[in-house]
């Protein structure tokens, strides 16, 4: 497998958790979200970077936190975050180094599987980009500003996307660079490739892989690490 980047955006705030403490680090059982993440990607041999996009009140600790993690052979950068998640990312990418791949994932997504994240670097290898996905279980109502139904997609075709989400890096670079000078904001990073023409390809992720976003999720995240522990 090429060698490969990983940009974690951790600049958010809690506000849908209502905690004073951003998400990525909070805490579950004795470790912060954000360490469990990385922790998700350090056993990858591929992997050469790792580029956290923070708050400029937590570099100092994200690098303490991180770097027992990030090991010998791997470089840690720590940058300050921008006003949204975009331009955190793209402020990361001007960070690489000389990588093959680059993997997009949010910090509060620490229960994705390994082979899940290798099996997803192999397609991106493949198409230019991959991303994780599982299909949309419940029936999808399209509304208008009303909130009136105007249509019910067919739900076989219809994918919920995660994280991470791969590329090749000049794939994601040029979407970005492109995005930017548009002024072009976009919902993920694989709707700014796909606006520039570009092949993505869904792997079928797993739905332990959620976004810890509201109480209720913290709740859930601390059940399923527990359960994983005691499977050790």
């Amino acid at each position: 497998m090429d060698s490969l980047a990983v940009i974690i955006p951790a600049a958010g705030s809690g506000s849908r958790m209502q905690k004073k403490i951003p998400k990525p680090y909070l805490r579950i059982a004795d470790r912060t979200i954000l360490e469990l993440t990385v922790s998700r990607f350090t056993g990858i041999d591929a992997l050469k970077q790792l580029v956290i996009a923070t708050s400029k009140d937590r570099l100092d600790e994200t690098r303490a936190l991180l770097k027992p993690l990030a090991g010998a052979g791997v470089q840690l950068d720590c940058i300050e975050g921008g006003r949204e998640r975009q331009f955190s990312i793209y402020n990361a990418l001007k960070k690489l180094g000389d990588v093959g791949l680059v993997a997009v994932h949010d910090a509060v997504r620490p229960f994705v599987g390994e082979a899940q994240i290798i099996e997803c670097c192999e397609a991106a290898l493949e198409t230019g980009g991959a991303i994780l996905g599982i299909p949309v279980q419940d029936t999808i109502k399209r509304v208008d500003e009303q909130s009136m139904i105007r249509e019910t997609p067919d739900r076989k075709f219809l994918w919920q996307s995660q994280t991470p989400q791969i590329f090749r890096k000049e794939i994601l670079l040029d979407a970005y660079e492109s995005a930017i000078k548009d002024e072009f904001v976009g919902t993920d990073d694989a709707s700014l490739v796909e606006r520039r023409n570009k092949p993505v390809k869904v792997v079928h992720g797993s739905r332990q892989n959620f976004k810890i976003t509201y109480p209720f999720d913290l709740k859930l995240a601390d059940l399923l690490l527990k359960e994983q522990q005691e499977e050790k």
